[in-house]
């Protein structure tokens, strides 16, 4: 029997804009979707804290953001990291000018989003609310006069960015708060008066959340993981939920280390279904490390999409650190996990060093085709079948669509899936495709068209993901490994530089490679577009600065028109131009200076961990850390602007010491990057043995035991600027 695409089944309505009393041209919010400029529009957001990475990091942090596809930065206040005494006035200089980062934002091309708390959470001590304020988190007068008088500190500063030009678009007020509307609304009020303004006021909805409906917007979450179950616990429903497509948007997991067990609830008719924390990756705590590989992540982004999505909202997109010690949450300071002092690198697609990760690439695959094809998307219902035992779903208006895939989750991977056709039945026809059957591998996820008309020509489907379209008409599709790239166009369609099969009033290409040839293809009107194929490598590789493509493994950014290419060794950059691709290399000459590791104290047995929390053991001391760490003295060749060293070890803890920082780690199986930029020649490292009775949860078997360094590699940054005045072909190193 053929699916059927399920209309809406209710009219599209304009609820109140939950910031109504801030209206901002041409950005409008209905049942179904956000509108910019007369078009439905998905926004993608980032979640970047402007306090936990360097001020002179911040603008090469925001263009790789802009690179990822990102287009509005969501950040955090944390009230405790401007002020954490009473008697002090905020600091708003430095690194904590928010303001300066918000209208660097703006410079950047890019929307905000401030989540003002101030409760905020965020994994910072007292959810970010000073020491000396209390009680919280209710309407009482002594907690109000202190927020008023820290909103009034904001207003002044970022006021002058809500306003109808300004970069501010939305405003989060509290977080995690389950149940108490009347709080939020006065939050919101004091927030209005001391000149906090935003066409959307919006406020996490997870966990049946009682919000002031209308007033505020409520938003979602989805983590494939999360440090905030217990070490016995595994791999919790709550996450493995998310690799399925649901109408289900509620998770009642997050947060329940702090909220308890919750029940789900229903997503509000009234807005469309949006999110603000769809996992980037995870951080860790003591007691539970997980370790999400880029798939994982980028399949609950599909999964989410193909279950409706207005609104794509990473947490974390970019990590970072923590800007002074004693800011973490802790079983110290009272809660029920030991994050690590400094480190809040959350394994995101922008790492807190801005190194880019594989999950960056495979979501701005995605972001790409949201930036192309987003306003159709969001106007597409999404059609769930009856539990089958390949995960998929449709999003369609009637007449075209898109059919999502998931057969990916981690820990428990899905089986490969023998001879799938898909049979749609759509308002005017019978989609049944591909042809001839596939089978998709284990771990695949992806996006496949149904009628897409493209610059008048009708792709009736193909097994290939949608990109982008380049040059006005050239259509970028993309291959997914173990799977042929077959695509079908309407009888009569004239294709130049692929063999065709036409059967059933369908003219097939089939088998198309991926190359860097495109293939031509004009209907009997003349309309014609070109189909540029990449096979699932050079996606991955595949970079759309202001509208170009460009092929790469460096980091491609764009500022003002021209590109900047980021290496880490020789790279290539492909340059797509007037149908056809230009390939320059890029030197990078690596330093012949060794790397010296000295071993300078050998690691003692380590006591039994302590269990302050049930089920949750507590980190070392810095006493007892100190009196068992095996240490290290490593000698590097002296960094630039931007320089790593990459550890491969075995321990349980590290903390290092390169130059005036120091930094963390809770060791979960991945390489370590330590900061060394900036000249930083010696590095001294401290590692906690790991042992048989640690008492955490690790992702897989550790290597061994112990405490030691298996290896040690310096990573440089280097950047190659595209000089505009000699054109695109010129990449100047």
């Amino acid at each position: 029997m053929p699916v059927r695409n399920t209309p809406w089944d209710r009219p599209e309505t304009r609820p109140a804009m939950a910031g109504a009393e801030d209206p901002r041209p041409g950005l409008a919010l209905t049942s179904r979707s956000l509108w910019r400029d007369g078009r439905r529009w998905i926004p993608v957001t980032g979640e970047l804290h402007y306090s936990r990475v360097p001020r002179e990091r911040w603008q090469d942090a925001l263009r790789l953001v802009k690179a990822g596809g990102v287009n509005v930065v969501s950040t955090y206040v944390f009230w405790i990291h401007h002020q954490e005494h009473e008697d002090r006035e905020p600091v708003f200089d430095g690194g904590l000018d928010v303001a300066a980062f918000v209208d660097l934002c703006r410079n950047t091309g890019l929307e905000a989003i401030v989540r003002v708390g101030p409760w905020c959470h965020g994994e910072v001590r007292n959810g970010g609310l000073p020491d000396w304020v209390s009680p919280a988190r209710r309407d009482d007068p002594a907690y109000l006069e202190a927020v008023r008088t820290w909103f009034g500190h904001l207003g002044r500063r970022l006021g002058p960015l809500c306003g109808p030009d300004g970069p501010i678009i939305g405003i989060q007020l509290e977080n995690e708060l389950y149940d108490q509307p009347g709080h939020l609304l006065t939050l919101k009020r004091i927030a209005r008066e001391c000149g906090l303004h935003a066409p959307l006021w919006t406020a996490t909805a997870w966990g049946s959340a009682d919000l002031p409906v209308g007033e505020v917007f409520p938003l979602y979450g989805g983590y494939a993981d999360g440090f905030w179950v217990d070490t016995a616990d595994g791999w919790d429903d709550s996450f493995r939920a998310h690799f399925r497509f649901s109408h289900q948007w509620d998770d009642p997991g997050i947060g329940k280390d702090l909220a308890g067990d919750r029940a789900g609830g229903a997503k509000h008719p009234d807005f469309p279904a949006a999110t603000c924390e769809l996992g980037g990756g995870m951080a860790t705590a003591y007691h539970r490390r997980p370790l999400l590989a880029g798939a994982d992540i980028a399949a609950v982004a599909l999964t989410k999409l193909g279950s409706g999505s207005a609104w794509q909202g990473y947490y974390m997109y970019a990590g970072g650190a923590n800007p002074r010690p004693g800011l973490q949450e802790s079983h110290a300071t009272g809660y029920p996990n030991d994050l690590p002092e400094y480190d809040y690198d959350f394994r995101a697609p922008i790492g807190a060093h801005l190194q880019t990760r594989d999950t960056f690439h495979l979501l701005r695959n995605q972001h790409a085709f949201l930036a192309a094809f987003g306003d159709r998307l969001a106007g597409m219902n999404a059609t769930i079948p009856p539990q089958t035992p390949l995960r998929w779903s449709l999003r369609s208006d009637g007449r075209a669509g898109f059919v999502f895939v998931n057969n990916h989750q981690p820990y428990e991977p899905l089986p490969a899936r023998r001879d799938v056709v898909f049979d749609l039945e759509l308002d005017g026809a019978r989609v049944r495709f591909p042809h001839r059957p596939v089978d998709v591998p284990s771990g695949a996820f992806f996006c496949w068209p149904v009628n897409l008309d493209v610059r008048g020509v009708t792709i009736n489907w193909a097994t290939l993901g949608v990109l982008t379209v380049v040059e006005g008409s050239v259509l970028v599709l993309t291959k997914t490994d173990g799977i042929p790239g077959h695509l079908s166009l309407p009888a009569g369609t004239s294709v130049s530089g692929h063999p065709v099969l036409e059967r059933d009033g369908e003219v097939i290409l089939e088998d198309l490679p991926g190359g860097r040839a495109p293939v031509t293809v004009e209907t009997p009107d003349g309309s014609r577009l070109r189909l540029l194929v990449l096979d699932a490598a050079d996606a991955l590789r595949a970079w759309t600065p202001g509208g170009r493509l460009v092929l790469s493994d460096a980091d491609i950014l764009e500022a003002d028109g021209a590109l900047t290419a980021v290496t880490t060794g020789p790279a290539t950059v492909e340059i797509f131009e007037d149908g056809a691709f230009e390939r320059h290399e890029l030197d990078h000459p690596r330093s012949s200076a060794p790397v010296k590791i000295v071993r300078t104290a050998e690691a003692t047995p380590p006591p039994a961990r302590p269990v302050t929390v049930p089920g949750r053991a507590s980190a070392p001391d810095p006493e007892t850390l100190a009196a068992h760490a095996a240490r290290y003295t490593i000698t590097v060749p002296p960094g630039g602007d931007r320089t790593l060293l990459r550890l491969d070890l075995v321990g349980d803890v590290a903390v290092a010491r390169a130059g005036d920082r120091t930094q963390d780690l809770f060791w979960n199986g991945a390489p370590w990057d330590i900061d060394i930029s900036g000249g930083v020649e010696t590095v001294e490292v401290m590692i906690y043995p790991l042992d048989a009775g640690t008492p955490a949860w690790l992702p897989e078997a550790p290597r061994g035991s112990g405490a030691r360094i298996l290896s040690a590699t310096v990573v440089d940054h280097r950047a190659h600027v595209l000089d505009a005045g000699r054109g695109p072909a010129d990449l100047c190193r």
